[in-house]
């Protein structure tokens, strides 16, 4: 078990990407980590001068993911990175993260984690034999009301689950997809860097592991109506898909890129026996609790009434509003609390099982689409 700050390495996330600042703002948020190298950016002359405006070591900068590995073995253990980040786009993430695992180096990836369920499946074996640990960033697990959510719903306060109801509606592809050149020239639509799917790939799996993570139910089939709105995009960019729950709930996701208007409206509804719990991403500092009877509560963090995981996941007192750095800051906690071999709550981190769930709900909706929207096993 090493001791003192963990040695951060990075890959991608160079100057002007966003998920490479919130990463970067995240990991130094529990003051457990500090950036010390990494491969920014494909081109290394851009690399080397990112790494100057962080006034980090030169000789740490690589120009790609074999280097680093290479030259970071080079180092004494007290010395070299202990984890590193992969913000890159979603084609690069498995062959970056075997890579990395086998090269003794624990991970945090971006999601989804592959393009493949089988590359996920190799992924989920390479962590079990190397002993390392990766974290996929589902983020929004990372929310204090939302681990509130999860705990009380494994508490039995709203009972026997009987519905679930999931969405997640963007509109930043709206603007851009009506334009026949506009919408060949985005990553995300192109099936050989996002893989087979955009809108479910990218956010509907978001919900897909919301209600994983808040019910502890595994969803078993799923049956799926997706729309590509173009004949000449291949890749769904708006969907709904029906979902059956281990135990007998039933439920819904909805997800769409081109939800007109909309910035990153998530909302994740759970419905007992005896009651309701009701939690959006873009409000994220209230949850909902619903009962017969009873006038509808607003539970919010911060306060004594919540679980000690919740207690644990609230870095501000009341009323100080916390939001996605938070949330993600939560997860680089949870993961630096493993890479030390400290106790873990359930939940801490979404772990590589959680990106080899998620491919595999990629993939069967698509299928399930692709077949004529029927009920598909996953």
């Amino acid at each position: 078990m090493g001791k003192g700050r963990i040695k951060l390495g990075m890959l991608g996330g160079g100057k002007g990407a966003f998920i490479g600042i919130a990463h970067r703002i995240a990991a130094y948020m529990g003051e457990r980590y500090e950036l010390v190298g990494g491969a920014f950016d494909s081109d290394y002359d851009k690399a080397l001068e990112f790494a100057s405006d962080l006034q980090l070591d030169a000789s740490r900068v690589y120009p790609d993911t074999e280097t680093l590995i290479k030259k970071e073995n080079l180092l004494p253990e007290s010395e070299r990175i202990e984890v590193v980040s992969i913000v890159t786009p979603n084609f690069l993430h498995f062959d970056m993260a075997k890579k990395l695992l086998e090269g003794g180096f624990h991970v945090v990836c971006e999601k989804p984690m592959t393009m493949t369920s089988a590359e996920a499946e190799i992924l989920a074996d390479l962590v079990k034999s190397s002993g390392k640990q990766l974290c996929l960033t589902h983020t929004y697990t990372g929310y204090p009301m939302v681990r509130q959510m999860k705990t009380m719903i494994a508490a039995g306060e709203v009972g026997t689950i009987q519905r679930v109801d999931v969405q997640y509606y963007q509109g930043w592809i709206n603007p851009l997809i009506h334009d026949e050149k506009l919408r060949k020239s985005i990553w995300r639509l192109d099936p050989k860097r996002a893989g087979i799917s955009s809108c479910m790939g990218d956010i509907g799996v978001h919900g897909f592991n919301l209600v994983e993570y808040t019910t502890g139910i595994e969803i078993t089939a799923v049956l799926s109506d997706l729309n590509t709105l173009y004949k000449d995009n291949t890749l769904d960019v708006d969907g709904t898909v029906l979902l059956r729950l281990a135990g007998g709930a039933k439920g819904v996701l909805r997800s769409s890129q081109i939800a007109t208007g909309e910035e990153n409206n998530i909302m994740i509804m759970v419905y007992g026996d005896k009651g309701a719990l009701k939690w959006q991403q873009e409000n994220p500092n209230e949850l909902t609790l619903l009962k017969e009877n009873h006038p509808l509560q607003i539970l919010k963090p911060g306060h004594s009434y919540n679980a000690q995981f919740t207690k644990d996941s609230t870095k501000m007192p009341p009323g100080h509003p916390e939001g996605i750095f938070d949330a993600m800051g939560n997860l680089y906690r949870g993961m630096a609390k493993a890479v030390r071999g400290e106790k873990l709550e359930n939940g801490e981190f979404p772990t590589v099982q959680d990106g080899v769930r998620g491919m595999h709900f990629i993939e069967k909706v698509v299928k399930s689409n692709k077949d004529g929207n029927v009920w598909i096993t996953i």
